[in-house]
């Protein structure tokens, strides 16, 4: 036996369907797609949509010319942001090297009598590093890495050499092993942050030689420091000017997505309005038709709430959408949606809308629903 129909259903099921003869092309809305291939599954003939008076403009007239210069004017500014940073490039060299030196084995099980050795074979990279003899000084320190493969000092000490040798690239490679081993590694940070000076990195050198005097102050670091704070504060400040512009062009485009939502739901309202009388609505929800007395009593005026953003944007969300219409056709559908989080939040914000509304000011409907929406009263 057919299960009975609510009465309150059926009554929003008749306006829909006097709704759908006085407008057919309602059933071409992406929104009701459900339901016109519901209809064509049971061997109905859907017409074709009439060409609307807006289409034809469309044909002769090429507006979509006029968007590119947008695009070019948007470009240009963001050329025009990236460009507007002039930085000091003196002492800036290039480095091509990309032939990393080898790192210790730190699996090694290390013994006094390496460590000893690995000390001797530092002292002699020392002595040859003064004497100009870097690469001796380089062989010397590989040595006692080797040896004793999780001392930061030795890969900062081999760093310093190769800095004398105007190669930042193996600098920053055995400084960034330093301060694996020991974050603490005042050495460390000192040699990358001149190595990344030597390289143009302002911002890498300033955050290094900062924490470099944090951690153990030196003379020569704090320096260092002071050569590269200039141009690491245009290039932070310049950072921070681009992100606000970012963020105020996000906004500006998330008001314009919010303006044309409104205003095509304007333009469905208008259209409907005009051509099926005091019978209007809103595609999507069925018996819900803002501006006539053919829904239930209590209905919200859908009009009403979407001059909300918040809620107009919500409704652009096609999972949200998806469920009002589910729950205007079967309203004991809410109990579905009841975990949903994004349903509850539209929800919830349409019961703080229109809660203290409808018939007597009752308060929110069961599932949440302002009184008199498909779904209030359903348990």
């Amino acid at each position: 036996m057919a299960a009975s129909i609510p009465p309150q259903q059926l009554l929003m099921l008749k306006e829909f369907v006097k709704m759908c003869k006085a407008n057919v092309d309602i059933l071409h809305l992406p929104e009701m797609s459900f339901y016109k291939q519901y209809l064509e599954s049971l061997g109905a003939s859907i017409p074709p949509p009439k060409p609307t008076t807006e289409d034809k403009p469309k044909e002769t007239e090429d507006p979509p010319k006029a968007e590119p210069p947008k695009e070019e004017e948007v470009e240009e500014e963001e050329e025009d942001v990236e460009s507007d940073v002039e930085l000091s490039s003196e002492g800036v060299i290039e480095d091509n090297d990309e032939d990393m030196p080898e790192y210790g084995d730190e699996t090694l099980e290390v013994t006094d009598e390496m460590i000893d050795s690995a000390n001797d074979k530092r002292s002699e990279a020392m002595d040859a590093a003064a004497e100009g003899r870097h690469e001796d000084a380089i062989d010397r320190f590989t040595e006692a890495i080797k040896l004793n493969p999780t001392s930061a000092l030795m890969y900062a000490k081999r760093a310093s050499v190769f800095l004398k040798m105007k190669k930042p690239k193996k600098a920053i490679h055995d400084c960034t092993k330093a301060v694996e081993l020991n974050s603490d590694s005042a050495q460390g940070y000192k040699w990358r942050g001149k190595a990344y000076r030597m390289l143009g990195m302002w911002e890498e050198a300033f955050h290094d030689l900062t924490l470099a005097c944090k951690l153990d102050y030196d003379d020569d670091a704090n320096e260092l420091l002071h050569e590269v704070t200039p141009n690491a504060k245009k290039i932070m400040e310049h950072k921070r000017k681009y992100e606000r512009i970012r963020e105020e062009r996000e906004q500006k485009k998330r008001k314009e997505r919010i303006k044309k939502a409104r205003e095509e739901y304007e333009r469905q309202k208008e259209e409907q309005s005009a051509n099926s009388g005091s019978e209007g609505g809103f595609a999507g929800f069925p018996g819900a038709f803002p501006g006539s007395g053919g829904g239930p009593p209590g209905m919200p005026d859908l009009a009403q709430l979407l001059q909300d953003p918040e809620l107009l944007q919500a409704f652009q969300d096609p999972e949200v959408a998806q469920a009002f219409q589910d729950v205007a056709m079967n309203p004991a559908n809410i109990n579905k949606y009841q975990n949903n989080p994004r349903m509850q939040a539209v929800i919830n914000k349409m019961a703080t809308k229109f809660g203290s509304g409808g018939e007597g000011g009752s308060g929110p409907g069961a599932g949440g629903f302002p009184p008199g929406f498909p779904g209030a009263g359903t348990v």
